[in-house]
Formats: C-alpha cells, sequence, structure tokens
C-alpha cells in the first residue's frame, strides 16, 4: 500500500505542478500582450498608449467638445479632413477615435479610411489589410469581413482603405456608399471617417452632405488662412458644415501647476 500511496502521490504533485507551470505560461502570455513595446502602433497614437498623458487630455478636451454639441445630441456621423496633406488628419481622426471609445458608457466606435489614393490608417495601426472601403464599395467584399479592431478595444472598430481603385470620387458618390453609411450609422453610435485634403480632391465633399458635418484639422505655421478660408468655401458649396476646427503641431509651455496637476 504505502509504495502504491506514494505513486498516487507522486502522480497528484506532477499534475498540480503542471497545472501552476500552464497557468504561469498563461499568465505570462497575458502580460505580454499588454506590453507596449510589443504593439506594433504608431508611438504618435498616444491616446492608445497612455490615456493619462497631457496630449492626451487634449484629445478628451476635443471629445468633450463634441459630446457637448446640439445640448447633448452630438454628431454620431463626421469627417475629419485639411486643405492640404500631412496637417495631421489621421493621427488626429485614430487619437479622436480611440478617445471616444474610452468614454464612460463605453460608446461603439468605427473609424473608416476614406482616402482610397494614399490611405495611411493601416500604418499607423501596424496593421496589413489589404481589403477594406474600396473592396466594400466595388461589392467584391461584405463590411463585415473587413471591419476589425485591435485586442485592447473591442468596441472600437477600423475600416482601413483597402486597394487603390481607379474611380475613388465616382465610388463615394454612388448609392451604395449611402447605403453603406446609413448601415454603419445602425451598428455604432460614432462613425469617423478620414477623407483626403478638401483642396487636393473632391472627396471630403462628395460625403460631407451624407454626414452631420466635418472637422478641420489645420496646422499651426504653415497652412495660410487663404488656403483655409478656400477650404471651408468648397465645404459650404458642396452643402457640408464645418462644426469645428483642430490645431495641430503647436508648441507652448505649461505651467508647472498643471503638471503637478496631472
Amino acid at each position: 500500500m504505502g509504495k502504491i500511496t506514494n505513486a498516487l502521490k507522486k502522480a497528484a504533485e506532477e499534475r498540480m505542478s503542471h497545472v501552476e507551470k500552464m497557468n504561469r505560461v498563461k499568465e505570462r502570455d497575458k502580460l505580454i500582450i499588454k506590453m507596449m513595446g510589443e504593439s506594433k502602433v504608431d508611438p504618435n497614437i498616444v491616446t492608445y498608449f497612455d490615456p493619462k498623458a497631457l496630449i492626451s487630455e487634449q484629445y478628451k478636451t476635443l471629445r468633450t467638445n463634441i459630446l457637448s454639441m446640439n445640448k447633448g445630441k452630438p454628431p454620431r456621423t463626421f469627417i475629419v479632413t485639411s486643405s492640404i496633406y500631412s496637417e495631421g488628419k489621421t493621427v488626429t481622426s485614430l487619437n479622436l477615435a480611440v478617445s471616444l471609445a474610452q468614454a464612460v458608457n463605453n460608446p461603439k466606435v468605427l473609424l473608416i479610411d476614406a482616402d482610397m489614393r494614399k490611405g495611411k490608417m493601416a500604418k499607423y495601426l501596424g496593421v496589413t489589410a489589404e481589403q477594406g472601403l474600396s473592396e466594400v464599395l466595388q461589392e467584391t467584399a461584405r463590411a463585415e469581413d473587413v471591419l476589425f479592431h485591435l485586442d485592447d478595444w473591442e468596441n472600437l472598430a477600423f475600416l482601413s482603405a483597402g486597394q487603390v481603385p481607379e474611380n475613388p470620387a465616382e465610388l463615394l458618390a454612388g448609392d451604395y456608399m449611402k447605403m453603406f453609411l446609413s448601415k454603419m450609422r445602425e451598428k455604432f453610435d460614432f462613425v469617423i471617417i478620414d477623407t483626403p485634403p478638401i483642396i487636393s480632391v473632391t472627396d471630403a465633399g462628395i460625403i460631407g452632405p451624407l454626414t452631420d458635418g466635418v472637422i478641420m484639422v489645420i496646422q499651426a505655421g504653415r497652412t495660410q488662412r487663404g488656403i483655409i478660408h478656400r477650404a471651408e468655401e468648397l465645404l459650404y458649396q458642396c452643402q457640408t458644415k464645418v462644426i469645428g476646427h483642430v490645431l495641430t503641431n503647436i508648441e507652448y509651455h505649461l505651467p508647472e501647476y498643471i503638471y503637478r496637476y496631472l
């Protein structure tokens, strides 16, 4: 009996050791997944990495301003665009989308890369998304098959631009785009659309009337007032409402007491 008892005890200890080892592996894997250094998301998406950072607080202010519009009935579908290239509209779109998804009530947010010429959203997120809006509008892919999200944010979905089509403006102006946006409104609380600059191409003006308005991104010290006025004229001619402005590339000194508070 002694030998049998010892054998059973040894087997039980080995099973327990195996379970503990597996638990440690699982816990280790969880920590690796959460490590920021392992993420492929671009560091410019600061709201993803550090929601409490000073810059993240500025995006939270933008979020608050949007949610406070129309006496608590904010725009649910809106465009983020700029006058010219390289003003920071895609980085703004991504940080705003993450900030909205972090709101207290965990709204469902969709960010669409509608720049089917030079879309960079997937690159900023560190993912490969060969199919996207282009394929959806050409009806070669279903939206539910090409939408994706990062592991950290199940209430934040993305749709990449997809492959460059021959006729991006015509695709955006088609009836299927209207149907697609209508369907997305039913599934998400907020739909943000990142479009090409309005002066360069007409895309923002085409989609604008289908949304609640446009947020203009302006780079401080670079974009001239005349260019901004021209961009807003183009949007106005397309019956698109500008609901706000975001100024990027600002350099200013924050008083020491603000740092202490944060």
